[in-house]
């Protein structure tokens, strides 16, 4: 008897488990609409053969688990990009702000060059030695190239 209970309970497990199967009919409405439903308004209905199965909750909620893992990596991924392009923005921003900076002090070195009569440099007892005409035309051409690479 137990075993006849088991063998049922198990056959009852299985058939379950299996493809469920539901009446889907397919009709026109009056406006022409192609429509499905279980429990058609008018007939003639096309009755479809529709056959469906369980949900496996577990085989599912493992797959949003997975979803869930690849969208936060995904996250991640771009954020560190949205970092890194901000920090890229900000380094040449920083790196403009300090070409300003040169190219204002090259161009002001060259006017003070150009306006100047008479140049020199301070030796090392700290005395002044004035440059010669030369020396002076070399000194004005070195700030003019200065000036010119650094205010591209």
């Amino acid at each position: 008897m137990l075993r006849t209970v088991f063998l049922l309970t198990a056959a009852a497990a299985v058939l379950a488990a299996g493809p469920a199967t539901a009446d889907v009919y397919k009709f026109k409405d009056d406006k022409g609409n192609v429509l499905y439903t279980d429990k058609p308004s008018t007939l003639p209905a096309e009755r479809l053969n529709i056959q469906s199965q369980k949900t496996d909750v577990v085989a599912v909620q493992a797959r949003q688990e997975e979803e869930s893992k690849r969208l936060q990596e995904a996250d991640k991924a771009n954020q560190s990009a949205a970092n890194q392009s901000r920090d890229q923005r900000q380094a040449s921003e920083q790196s403009a702000t300090a070409k300003a900076d040169q190219c204002t002090k090259a161009r002001a070195r060259y006017d003070s060059y150009m306006n100047s009569q008479r140049l020199y440099e301070k030796g090392a007892d700290g005395e002044r030695r004035y440059l010669s005409d030369d020396e002076l035309d070399a000194a004005r051409a070195s700030a003019k190239a200065s000036m010119d690479v650094m205010c591209k």
